[in-house]
């Protein structure tokens, strides 16, 4: 059992004696995850710690995508419900990386690989991505690598 996956069953107990929905709900959602992943087709044994971060960022996603969609047809409460599950998982990911510390993977990475232009994205991506693993969303950082190369074309 992985840090993060002795965490969240400690978390599940004491969630369970203080009677907290919101974390409760989430916690077993979670953990549910993880048994599923680890009994999906190829899988043996338990899951690394890159595999749970992987799968806790798919769910904090999916979270903000629904509260995004409760939110355009009008369901505020469900949309606030889902955005709190969303924050509440991602006390699980490790620490995001500053907008800052992203430009710097993406101009080191860019200079490496000898970016010219918007042309190059997928191999700055590719780079930046490996290195920033489960400490920047993947959004941040496409878009960080899309201002830069277009700043920088030749």
């Amino acid at each position: 059992m992985t840090g993060i996956e002795k965490k969240v069953s400690d978390d599940l107990q004491a969630a369970m004696k203080a009677r907290k929905e919101l974390e409760l709900s989430s916690l077993r959602m979670l953990k549910a995850e993880f048994q599923r992943a680890k009994t999906d087709k190829g899988h043996t044994g338990d899951l690394t710690e890159d595999e749970i971060v992987a799968l806790v960022q798919r769910l904090v996603k999916q979270r903000r995508e629904a509260a995004e969609q409760y939110a355009a047809v009008g369901v505020k409460d469900r949309a606030d419900e889902e955005s709190r599950e969303a924050a509440f998982l991602e006390t699980y990911l490790p620490e995001q990386l500053s907008d800052e510390e992203i430009l710097r993977f993406v101009e080191e990475t860019a200079r490496r690989v000898k970016a010219s232009g918007p042309k190059d994205m997928g191999r700055v991506m590719g780079g930046v991505m490996a290195e920033v693993k489960g400490r920047a969303d993947g959004k941040r950082v496409r878009d960080a690598v899309q201002g830069w190369l277009q700043s920088h074309q030749e």
